[in-house]
């Protein structure tokens, strides 16, 4: 596949189309007139950019106009993101990492409010990066402050933390049906724990394989798996993704340094979908791309624009199956979506970025 150079000055005619949609979308949730998909026409769309949020207010669309409000004169305090950086998406809500509050934002998507997650007494955040949520609705948010992994229940209330004093330097957690996998900065590596006991199980690469470059890991920062089972890390300062199987054997690496289609300068945030395509976020760069199952590009989406960045310092990307109907109103005529794409923003107006997946009808 021949290479493209990301364009970082794009067409008057682009760029007006852009501005016009986030203008529409980003502040007023309300139905779009003009409609911004990618790839860009004449291609076929596969994901249409829907809306986007920096705050209570923008998320909601509308001021509260409550009875007890019209009484009062009062207005409930607008709750806006700091610099975000992790997120996940489950239990009907959107959480969110902020490293200026040193809390978890929780969107809860049903009664439209941005909310704090509750963590408190052994529970207590300090300086949160990367949040993942898994199928029981469990949380297990990665403090660096603390350098632990701090696990919530569904409800929100504090369960356990994984990691001792000078023990571990984790930035992110993902679990599956029966381990937790943490990244851990501090031995370069990923720590695996049992999740019911959660006892340390095993760590890779190992062996030959930790001293193998092509192989080994660097600096991993943050972590996704498929629905096979398969561990996909970021390794930021080597410029790729490495994926392993669920035990930690070496399958193959994803992109590389450089500026170009299929490779990095500062990958961060990954994600996988149902079908197994791999969704990653380049900070530097700002686009997210999307690769196949064995790791060939099928498309990227969002370039930046020097006077309103759409992706301004992206750090992480989510899949959302479950939560279509919460944005649907956005979604372009004839333009079936099959699920979310949620891609935060640490810097700029447009700090929450909805997209959505699907084809037309």
């Amino acid at each position: 596949m021949k290479k493209i150079k990301f364009p970082f000055n794009l067409c008057a005619g682009f760029l007006a189309t852009m501005l016009l949609l986030v203008a529409g979308c980003a502040t007023s949730n309300k139905v779009a007139t003009n409609y911004y998909f990618f790839p860009p026409p004449p291609n076929e769309p596969r994901l249409q950019f829907l809306t986007s949020f920096s705050s209570e207010t923008e998320f909601r669309g509308k001021e509260d106009k409550t009875f007890m409000n019209f009484l009062t004169g009062e207005r409930p305090p607008d709750r806006s993101l700091g610099k975000p950086y992790g997120a996940a998406a489950g239990n009907k809500k959107i959480y969110i990492c902020d490293t200026d509050l040193g809390a978890v934002l929780v969107v809860d998507l049903q009664d439209r409010r941005i909310k704090m997650l509750a963590a408190d007494g052994e529970g207590s955040l300090e300086q949160p990066l990367n949040i993942s949520v898994d199928g029981d609705g469990s949380i297990y948010v990665t403090d660096v402050s603390r350098n632990q992994v701090v696990i919530f229940n569904k409800d929100g209330g504090f369960v356990a933390a994984l990691g001792k004093t000078g023990d571990l330097k984790p930035r992110d957690a993902v679990a599956s049906a029966d381990r937790i996998y943490v990244a851990d900065l501090q031995k370069h590596n990923v720590r695996v724990f049992d999740k019911t006991t959660r006892n340390e199980l095993f760590e890779f690469p190992q062996g030959q394989e930790a001293t193998n470059r092509a192989h080994a890991l660097f600096t991993p920062t943050n972590l996704a798996l498929d629905a096979k089972g398969r561990l996909y890390v970021s390794d930021t300062g080597a410029f790729r993704i490495q994926v392993y199987d669920a035990d930690g054997h070496f399958l193959r690496s994803v992109g590389e340094m450089g500026d170009s289609t299929g490779q990095f300068a500062r990958v961060k945030g990954v994600a996988v979908d149902r079908e197994n395509q791999l969704y990653a976020v380049d900070a530097m760069s700002k686009v997210v791309q999307v690769f196949n199952e064995q790791g060939q590009v099928l498309t990227w989406f969002s370039a930046p624009d020097n006077q309103n960045m759409i992706l301004n310092l992206p750090s992480k990307v989510v899949v959302d199956y479950e939560d279509v109907d919460a944005f649907q109103s956005f979604a372009a005529p004839g333009f079936k979506i099959e699920y979310l794409v949620y891609v935060i923003n640490q810097l700029g107006p447009h700090k929450v970025n909805v997209y959505g997946y699907g084809q037309r009808k």
